[in-house]
């Protein structure tokens, strides 16, 4: 197995470890969102085996959903009438017992000890509890769970019970649960619908210890199937019995157990769903439950070990090294280890916002995936974005559809969705926001750049790229001056809508429309295919030259939107710290007419864009928005991070990367237990990798222009280029590039601060650091809104 940086040995490592106690249960939202296993396709949230006290259960598929209506007080055009929400599927997690009658509750009796981990490197929950009932019998049970990364449908539990002081009577009853109670959520809108009884039992079967339950949606109109099979290990007294019904199955074991004696009982799921029309109840049942089977005959120690080397081959490139901070160290690799579950190589398969370790924004995928995520797994896990891609190439035609509906040319892409329709009722933030169209091609821009993957390209990547150009030619227009304009949008920036050429829609665009044209030059018959002709590329090229980027020339900086600069001011003094976030206190109609930034929207477009300002401009604008921007969204942090850094604010830069990474960790919004912010944890590897390291990738090259806070002693990260591994390390005074795992006749072309440096295998390229740029003193932000300042590494 090739190296990786600075693996530690096998033994414990808090670096590796997450680690929750009795004294967490107060937060039981957030530890099951934090540790929630999933392989892509399969997703379990981080529950208690006993299934209660729980806040929020959930077991997701990739894609699976029900579908519903949408209520307007006003209906209008082309306002979306159906909208899809995550529902759980049924859950294999639950093993409940029952210690003298009385159950196993970590609220009741005495908790001597209790311990939740998540090892990164196993890819693992391991749970260890010592009980004593009310009544005094005592009990330790140990579990393990898995959601194998090899084996698509399968997930596992590995559960043990043994006295602690005398004999005990035991009921252990593992359950196979549909429909599933799900508890309601408040009216924050970021928060998901409760559909009860999503499920409509079709076949449900037992077969000894093992059974498998089928139901479908009433309205998507998908199917699923659900196999559990049981091994188990037992004293001679344990007697055993199965009872099945269409939405439980139920294997309960009875009996007492001296001490020295135990109950093992290891639990083998197979998940799979498929549209209604395709595969039939009976059949499906007979594929998972072979799948649970061999998951069984293979073994719980053999699909460790699978795991294991699963993570050990992802960790080689997605592994970063922080030394200097502990906690930061720790939380990085928490973050790079969900982003590597998030998602699957094979297939055509989506990476909703919170993944699929909660239920939060229904469980949709948002413009977040193609900005935040994919900008991380092109380099660390490129076949999986590669997959993502895939799966907004297969909705294409629903987005032709749509664009059809609002009269638009080429393919507008959902706001918000799970099936390829949009989901949004809020049209102003989502219908409007035709920056996810541009979103999407930049991705494919720098995945087609970073694998050089010649089949995507001139494929599927051409064609998306080809559809969303259409859009921005058939929407923006010439005005008399010869600009080329976009009104009507809205950007990334959330507290405004409906704003005429935002700077970010319009710089995306232009890549868009340029990305569009060489791609089509360079595979012409591809191009022919799809109906494009000479004067259609000239068009969009015209359209990209004169597309227009406001600047106010007075505050010498650009204008997020044409007039922002203009607009009132916020009122922060008498703005207090509960006031936050402000979409929850105040109406939208103050918050759009004024100079106040949800997220980062002018930063992200110079972070995406980076070509298109200079240094100074730069340093203006970011000075100006830093102080309007109160970063109510977890979206924002990352990208003034990387700014920050550019700028030599590295302070700054580092507080506001502890904050995207410790977004979860640390339920710093409040909102851990919806589901993790994928998008966050990607955005902190940009912040350490974009950010300290300087990495840029808008021109189809590889540069860096590195710097570090003082508080990083070494970083160390790598990046998939062209199928090389480029492993790049950082200290105060020297970047080193190397590749480590690559034949004797590889090379890859970077550049480091301005100068071309070639990287041969085998030969290390090291050059100095570059200086820090100095901009003067750090931007002020808005009262109260500055990230948490870290403690001097110790």
């Amino acid at each position: 197995m090739q190296s990786t940086p600075d693996r530690p040995s096998s033994a414990p490592d808090g670096r590796w470890r997450i680690v929750r106690t009795q004294d967490d249960l107060d937060r039981l939202g957030e530890t099951e969102s934090i540790f929630a296993l999933s392989n892509g396709w399969v997703g379990w949230r981080g529950t208690l085996d006993e299934g209660d006290p729980c806040e929020m259960p959930g077991s997701y598929l990739n894609g699976f959903h029900e579908r519903r209506a949408l209520d307007y007080p006003e209906d209008g055009y082309a306002f979306p009438q159906l909208s899809d929400t995550l529902v759980s599927v049924p859950n294999a997690t639950l093993v409940r017992l029952w210690v003298g009658g009385e159950p196993l509750d970590v609220r009741t009796g005495t908790l001597r000890s209790h311990e939740q981990v998540l090892d990164l490197r196993a890819g693992v929950v391991e749970r260890v509890t010592e009980w004593t009932s009310p009544a005094g019998h005592g009990v330790r049970v140990r579990s393990t769970r898995l959601v194998s990364l090899p084996r698509r449908r399968v997930a596992a539990l590995d559960w043990t019970v043994e006295p602690l002081d005398e004999a005990v009577e035991l009921r252990i009853c593992a359950d196979l649960l549909a429909n599933e109670r799900v508890p309601e959520r408040d009216d924050d809108p970021r928060a998901a619908a409760t559909i009860h009884d999503p499920l409509v039992a079709e076949h449900h079967h037992a077969d000894g210890t093992d059974g498998v339950l089928v139901h479908r949606t009433e309205h998507s109109d998908q199917r699923i199937a659900v196999a559990v099979a049981h091994r188990l290990s037992a004293p001679d007294e344990i007697a055993t019995s199965t009872d099945v019904t269409e939405d439980r199955i139920r294997l309960t074991l009875t009996g007492t157990v001296a001490p020295g004696g135990r109950v093992r009982l290891t639990k083998y799921a197979a998940y799979e769903w498929v549209p209604v029309d395709g595969t039939d109840a009976e059949e499906l049942a007979d594929q998972v439950t072979a799948e649970a089977d061999a998951a069984r005959a293979a073994g719980f120690d053999s699909l460790l070990a699978d795991q294991r080397a699963a993570l050990d081959t992802a960790w080689q490139t997605a592994d970063v090294v922080l030394d200097g901070d502990e906690e930061l160290q720790q939380a990085i690799r928490f973050a790079m280890f969900h982003l590597i579950q998030a998602g699957r190589p094979d297939g055509a398969l989506s990476i909703p916002a919170k993944g699929l370790t909660g239920n939060g924004y229904d469980g949709h995928v948002l413009w977040d995936t193609e900005q935040y995520v994919l900008p991380v797994l092109t380099y660390v896990a490129p076949g999986v974005a590669r997959s993502a891609l895939l799966w907004r190439y297969a909705h294409l035609p629903q987005a032709r559809e749509r664009a059809a509906e609002l009269r638009l040319t080429g393919a507008t892409f959902p706001w918000r969705t799970i099936g390829g329709e949009e989901c949004s009722g809020y049209w102003p933030a989502g219908t409007a926001g035709l920056h996810v169209n541009a979103d999407i091609a930049d991705a494919v821009l720098r995945h087609a750049a970073a694998t050089g993957d010649e089949e995507f390209r001139a494929g599927a990547g051409l064609e998306l790229l080809v559809e969303s150009a259409r859009l921005w030619q058939g929407f923006g227009h010439f005005t008399d001056d010869g600009g080329f304009h976009v009104y009507g949008v809205t950007g990334p920036d959330e507290y405004a809508a409906l704003v005429d050429d935002n700077a970010f829609t319009n710089l995306m665009a232009r890549r868009n429309l340029r990305g569009a044209a060489d791609a089509v030059e360079r595979y012409p018959e591809a191009a022919d295919r799809l109906g494009v002709d000479p004067s259609e590329v000239a068009a969009w090229r015209a359209a990209a030259d004169a597309m227009v980027l406001p600047y106010d020339a007075k505050r010498g900086v650009h204008q997020q939107a044409a007039g922002f600069t203009t607009q009132p001011e916020w009122n922060f003094d008498d703005t207090g710290d509960d006031d936050y976030p402000l979409l929850l206190s105040f109406p939208y109609l103050e918050l759009y007419r004024r100079q106040v930034v949800k997220q980062a929207d002018l930063v992200l477009a110079m972070l995406r864009c980076p070509g298109e300002f200079t240094a100074e401009e730069k340093a203006a604008n970011f000075a100006y928005y830093e102080a309007r921007t109160v970063r109510d969204s977890s979206l924002s942090a990352a990208p003034q991070a990387v700014l920050a850094a550019e700028l030599g604010h590295l302070d700054l830069a580092y507080d506001l990367f502890a904050e995207s990474v410790l977004q979860d960790l640390l339920d710093i919004g409040d909102k851990t237990g919806d589901g993790l912010h994928l998008a966050s944890l990607g955005g902190s590897w940009l912040a350490l990798v974009q950010g300290f390291g300087g990495m840029r990738d808008d021109r189809e090259l590889l540069s860096f222009d590195p710097r570090l806070p003082d508080r990083i002693d070494r970083l160390a990260f790598s990046l998939c280029w062209h199928g090389h591994r480029l492993l790049v390390t950082l200290t105060a005074d020297e970047a080193r590039y190397e590749l480590p795992d690559a034949p004797a006749d590889a090379a890859v072309e970077l550049w480091h601060h301005g100068e071309q440096v070639r990287v041969v295998a085998g030969s290390p390229a090291r050059r100095p650091m570059p200086t820090v740029p100095d901009f003067g003193d750090e931007p002020t932000a808005p009262p109260g809104r500055r990230p948490a300042r870290r403690a001097a590494a110790d």
